[in-house]
């Protein structure tokens, strides 16, 4: 039986109605998906740079950052213009706002070094007047941006001790570089093993003294004592986080006396490995 003309006409015009809509709702996820991509980092770039450029070793330093090489890389441009469009302020969760401030910590010490590459220490990027901490060290979301204004200002008003397990000032005393992005979906395992890490070394992170009844420590402890008083204290930390045998002798010895090992400010450079 043939159909009708108006019925045709009817079921063409209701056709061209779903396609358009189907096509604005399409365009609309592309559109969030887009917007979502802008306020985060690039993980999944951050992470190749990361396993290119930076290497596990057995010295103090434990991971060093081939700054030679990554200084000619052609990815690290695009990674830093992703940071300067980023919107950490959009990022709907503390987790992902948490790993993204980590994140952005590192990237931008590693280009503070980069700027100023070849140097021994990254607090020659500085000055007695103007330490490195305070001058530009890059653009996150349009803005310019310090790595103080981002450990002191952004990071430790967040109510996290463990960032000072995470956050690396390109130091072979810093905890080490974690070789894998901080990603909000494991951000609580990350930030408990990078704080495990530093608490097992004794090479920089915890020493026990037992004839003298001590305990030395980084000098992150000392420098953010006030951080880990809602968390149990410094020792509350080490109790948590230390070796077992370092947890037990704690136990036996509640009120040790804290010490705290030299910094060693060198640059986590492959180049400088001993």
């Amino acid at each position: 039986m043939p159909e009708h003309p108006i019925l045709v006409t009817f079921e063409a015009r209701l056709q061209g109605t779903q396609l358009r809509t189907f096509a604005l709702t399409l365009t609309a996820i592309a559109l969030v998906a887009a917007s979502a991509h802008a306020e985060s980092l690039d993980e999944a770039l951050y992470a190749r740079i990361l396993s290119k450029y930076t290497r596990d070793v057995p010295d103090t330093a434990r991971v060093r950052v081939d700054y030679s090489a990554l200084k000619h890389s052609d990815e690290w441009p695009h990674l830093l213009t992703n940071l300067a469009h980023a919107n950490p302020t959009a990022l709907p969760s503390r987790e992902e706002r948490l790993a993204f401030w980590i994140n952005a910590y590192n990237i931008l010490a590693i280009q503070v070094v980069l700027d100023h590459y070849p140097i021994d220490d990254i607090r020659e990027a500085g000055s007695l007047i103007r330490p490195v901490w305070k001058r530009t060290a890059g653009v996150i979301g349009g803005r310019s941006v310090s790595l103080g204004w981002i450990e002191h200002e952004v990071l430790r008003p967040m109510g996290e001790p463990r960032i000072h397990g995470a956050i690396v000032c390109a130091s072979v005393s810093c905890p080490a570089l974690n070789r894998e992005p901080f990603s909000a979906v494991r951000l609580d395992a990350d930030l408990d093993d990078a704080m495990q890490r530093l608490l097992t070394d004794p090479d920089k992170g915890l020493q026990v003294d037992r004839d003298d009844n001590k305990l030395r420590l980084s000098q992150i402890f000392k420098w953010f004592r006030d951080d880990f008083d809602a968390h149990g204290g410094v020792l509350g930390v080490v109790a948590r986080y230390a070796t077992p045998e370092a947890r037990r002798w704690l136990e036996r010895h509640p009120e040790p006396r804290l010490r705290y090992l030299d910094y060693d400010w060198r640059l986590n450079d492959v180049a400088r490995a001993p």
